[in-house]
C-alpha cells in the first residue's frame, strides 16, 4: 500500500512512491537496469545509479559512459525501461523491499559540464574517491568525461516488502497490466545454445540473480530468482509464487556480485528462453557474457579507463554518435514509447 498522504506532496501526473521505495532508490549501490530487444526479449544488466532519484519530479536516473554505448541503441529504439532495486548490500538504504521502477528513458548524446559537476560528488559518495594525478587523469579521462545521465520518467513503481518478492505486491502509478501473452518459439529453436552445466557453475557463485521479461504493456519486468540446478533443458529456477507469468517467452537473466564501493565486480548476463509451468521454471540460455574484476580498486579503475579508451576510439572510428543521433531523431518522430 502507498504510504498515507504520499499523493498530497506529489504534483499531478507524478507517480508517488513509498518511503521504503525511496530508501532503496536513493541508497542502493548496485541495481539492475532492464531494456527490451527488437525480438520482444529483455536484457538485464547491473549498474551503479549513484542515488539518482528526484521524488518531486517523479524521475530516476542512471549514468553511463558514451564509450560503452551498446545499450543506448536498444533504449533509443524503445525507451521503455525498468530499474530493479534488489539489494541493500554495501549501500546506504535500510528498507527490506524489492522495488521495481518502470518508466520512459531520455538519452542525451553529449556530456553536460553542469551534470558532470553535480555527478562527481555522487560518484565519490557511492564509489569512493577517484585517484588524481597526471597518470590517473589520463587513464580515466574517457571513462569520466564522456559520461551522460539517462533520465527516466517513472510511470509505475512496484514493490514487495521482501527482497525475494514474497508477499503482496504494491503498485503506485499506472495500473499493473494483465499477464503477457505467450511468445512464439524463435526460428532457431528454444533449447540451450550455451552449456548449461558450465553456466550453472558460473551463476551459482553469484548471490544476486534476476530474470527480466517484457510485460504486457511493453515495460520490462524484473524479478528475483534462484538458480537451483540444470538439465538438458537449461537452468532450473525458483521464484516466489506468482512472480513469473505462466507460459513461454524470451527473457534475460543476470547474476552478479560486488564488494564495498562496487569493487570486485563479477557478473553474468544472458538472453534466452523462459518456460514457466506452475512451480517448474526452466531457462534455456541462448547467449552469455560476463566478467570478473579483482577486488582491488586501482586495478578495476585502470581497466575501466582502458576499456573506455578503446570503446571511445571505436565509437569515433565507426561514427557511432552520428548513428545514435539518427536513431534518436527517428525515435522522437515515432513517439517516446511504442
Amino acid at each position: 500500500m502507498m504510504e498515507p498522504n504520499a499523493s498530497e506532496r506529489t504534483a499531478p501526473g507524478i507517480v508517488a512512491w513509498s518511503d521504503a521505495a525511496q530508501d532503496a532508490m536513493a541508497g542502493d549501490l548496485v541495481t539492475a537496469l532492464a531494456y527490451g530487444t527488437p525480438a520482444g526479449g529483455c536484457v538485464v544488466i547491473p549498474v551503479s545509479p549513484t542515488g539518482l532519484v528526484d521524488r518531486d519530479a517523479g524521475s530516476i536516473g542512471v549514468t553511463t559512459s558514451l564509450a560503452f554505448n551498446g545499450k543506448l541503441f536498444h533504449i533509443l529504439r524503445d525507451s521503455r525501461v525498468a530499474m530493479a532495486y534488489h539489494t541493500r548490500e554495501h549501500g546506504f538504504g535500510k528498507a527490506g523491499d524489492f522495488v521495481l521502477a518502470q518508466g520512459v528513458a531520455a538519452v542525451p548524446l553529449s556530456p553536460s559540464p553542469d551534470v558532470l559537476d553535480t555527478l562527481a560528488p555522487r560518484i565519490e559518495h557511492f564509489l569512493g574517491a577517484m585517484p588524481r594525478g597526471r597518470f590517473w587523469d589520463w587513464v580515466l579521462r574517457d571513462y569520466l568525461d564522456n559520461r551522460i545521465v539517462i533520465d527516466i520518467a517513472v510511470r509505475r513503481v512496484v514493490s514487495w516488502s521482501d527482497e525475494q518478492g514474497r508477499g503482496e505486491r504494491a503498485v503506485s502509478g499506472a495500473v499493473w497490466p494483465d499477464s503477457p501473452e505467450v511468445q512464439s518459439a524463435p526460428a532457431n529453436g528454444t533449447g540451450p545454445r550455451v552449456a548449461s552445466g558450465k553456466l550453472h557453475g558460473q551463476v551459482g557463485k553469484l548471490p544476486h540473480q534476476l530474470v527480466g521479461y517484457q510485460g504486457a504493456d511493453g515495460y520490462p519486468v524484473v524479478v528475483p530468482v534462484r538458480v537451483t540446478g540444470h538439465d538438458e533443458r537449461g537452468l532450473l529456477l525458483e521464484a516466489a509464487p506468482g512472480l513469473l507469468p505462466e507460459g513461454t517467452r524470451r527473457a534475460g537473466l543476470t547474476a552478479h556480485s560486488f564488494g564495498p564501493q562496487a569493487v570486485g565486480l563479477a557478473n553474468r548476463v544472458c538472453t534466452g528462453w523462459l518456460e514457466v509451468s506452475g512451480p517448474e521454471i526452466v531457462y534455456a540460455p541462448h547467449t552469455s557474457s560476463g566478467f570478473a574484476a579483482p577486488p582491488v580498486k586501482s586495478v578495476q579503475l585502470f581497466f575501466n579507463g582502458m576499456f573506455a579508451k578503446r570503446g571511445w576510439r571505436a565509437a569515433r572510428r565507426e561514427n557511432t554518435l552520428a548513428k545514435l543521433a539518427d536513431l534518436k531523431e527517428k525515435h522522437l518522430a515515432d513517439g517516446p514509447a511504442r
